[in-house]
């Protein structure tokens, strides 16, 4: 349930009954690769990626050493992404979602694939985005990350609301 309600959240799939939206710029970080040219190379597809996301080529290109420096694929972001490794396809999708300016950012799983180092750095983008007033909505299966970045847990069952409240508290529902 935690994937579907992310992806209708995302407006990838549709509720059958109720109804869930999303306000302003949404970026999703849902499966690895989701949404990538395999035959395109990093750089083509932080391109791609922005564009579909309404960003201009002169404000991409002035994200893209951003975005290259965090993925730390410096010397792969000229190779098509078919020959990158699962780890390296989370440093390119989640270095493109991270330098979107969302307003609400669905994150699922994903930063279970990164190395411990690259899970930390990504914890501590989300957290900025958070502070620059960014909702997040992260599912993960690391109680850790989420008491490091999240202040409120909702938890569901059923599609109905549980518990709505401070993150400590969530965590023991």
């Amino acid at each position: 349930g935690k994937t579907s309600t992310l992806r209708v959240l995302a407006g990838i799939i549709p509720l059958q009954s109720g109804r869930a939206a999303c306000g302003g710029r949404v970026v999703s970080l849902l499966e690895l690769g989701a949404g990538f040219s395999r035959d395109f190379s990093g750089r083509e597809n932080i391109y791609l990626q922005g564009a579909l996301y309404g960003l201009s080529k002169a404000e991409l290109d002035r994200r893209l050493p951003q975005i290259v420096a965090f993925s730390e694929l410096h010397n792969f972001i000229d190779v098509a992404v078919k020959a990158y490794s699962s780890g390296m396809l989370l440093r390119l999708g989640f270095s493109i979602a991270a330098h979107l300016d969302a307003d609400v950012l669905l994150i699922d799983e994903v930063l279970a694939v990164g190395d411990e180092g690259f899970q930390r750095k990504c914890l501590r983008r989300i957290s900025e985005q958070i502070a620059t007033g960014a909702t997040v909505v992260l599912v993960s299966h690391d109680p850790g990350a989420i008491e490091r970045v999240c202040d409120r847990v909702v938890v569901l069952d059923a599609g109905k609301v549980q518990f709505d409240g401070p993150t400590a508290e969530g965590l023991l529902h």
